[in-house]
């Protein structure tokens, strides 16, 4: 459950796109924070939704506090094989005659899976209590705003890959150490978030299957995100299906009339939209192993500080 994942030292959160993974990150932080863990939210291919959230903008490559107990930080994958590269040359004339050589920067670039390889790289490193980087800050837990489903389970699989590659030499050692990491249940936790209609649900299934049988690894707990609320009884809902069908056989079609007509619709079409929520949370719970986490539809026109410690009260009340 939820308890166990914060007692882990990285956390990813990944699922299809557009389901509220940087918000459920965030609110994840927060309760982290909240229980008294040093607690870093990391954000892939510099994006920077953590740091707007909190209205700290431009945090970028800088592990910033936004909050108490919470840091956030940005991964910028040529900044983080720059660090990388340096930490294993340590001559800097050295360090800086190969990154003004085109040839290798080219490479660099073309290389398959290096720049995912840095960045679960420097995930890695921020979850090290004997960080590499000096005066790195020591945190409790690292949680992480991974990609989308297909590409979070790259990211994963990445050390593995290069490591095979490898197969002697410094790249293995270091790849077969992440990978170790990241596949040992005791210190790395992956988490689904889902939105309620069925592709994503779908989708979330498939990354519990692929998960299992590429990994060996289970998913740690489901966050069901964006619920509509119930409002209606079925009861009221029947007396407002047909109140609002007396309106349509009417002849009224002053202000007044349009109003009530449209405030009936909306009824009607939340009451639907609500119940279909409802059948898909269900299916999933059916069908998942996991424990699954409920998070409401939040009716904001953006989301801040305040939208995310309310998702962060809602995931503490299903502890």
């Amino acid at each position: 459950m939820i308890d166990s994942i914060l007692d882990k030292r990285l956390v990813f959160l990944t699922g299809k796109g557009g389901v509220g993974k940087s918000t459920v990150a965030a609110a994840l932080g927060v309760v982290a924070a909240r229980s008294g863990k040093r607690t870093i939210v990391c954000e892939v291919a510099q994006q920077e939704r953590m740091s707007r959230m909190f209205q700290h903008e431009g945090v970028g490559y800088h592990e910033t506090e936004i909050a108490p107990d919470l840091f956030t930080f940005s991964i910028d994958p040529q900044r983080a094989l720059e660090e990388y590269l340096l930490l294993q040359i340590r001559i800097k004339p050295l360090y800086d005659l190969m990154f003004k050589n085109r040839i290798f920067t080219y490479f660099a670039a073309a290389t398959p899976g290096l720049r995912e390889l840095v960045t679960v790289g420097k995930i890695w490193e921020l979850a090290q209590l004997d960080r590499r980087v000096k005066q790195g800050a020591k945190y409790d837990l690292v949680i992480v705003d991974a990609p989308a489903t297909g590409h979070g389970l790259g990211l994963l699989r990445t050390p593995k890959t290069f490591g095979d590659i490898a197969r002697v030499g410094p790249v293995k050692r270091q790849a077969d150490t992440i990978y170790g990491f990241i596949t040992d249940e005791s210190l790395t936790g992956v988490c689904a978030v889902a939105w309620p209609e069925e592709m994503p649900v779908n989708e979330t299934l498939d990354l519990r299957d692929r998960l299992r049988e590429e990994l060996g690894m289970e998913l740690d707990s489901i966050f069901m995100n964006g619920l509509y609320p119930e409002i209606f009884s079925d009861d009221e809902i029947s007396s407002v299906r047909a109140r609002y069908e007396a309106e349509v056989g009417r002849d009224g079609s002053d202000g007044i009339d349009i109003v009530r007509r449209a405030a009936l619709r909306s009824a009607l079409s939340e009451h639907t939209r609500a119940r279909s929520h409802r059948e898909q949370l269900q299916r999933l719970e059916q069908n998942a192993d996991d424990p699954v986490l409920t998070l409401p539809y939040l009716f904001e026109p953006r989301l801040d500080m305040s939208a995310v410690e309310s998702l962060a009260d809602r995931i503490e009340e299903q502890l």
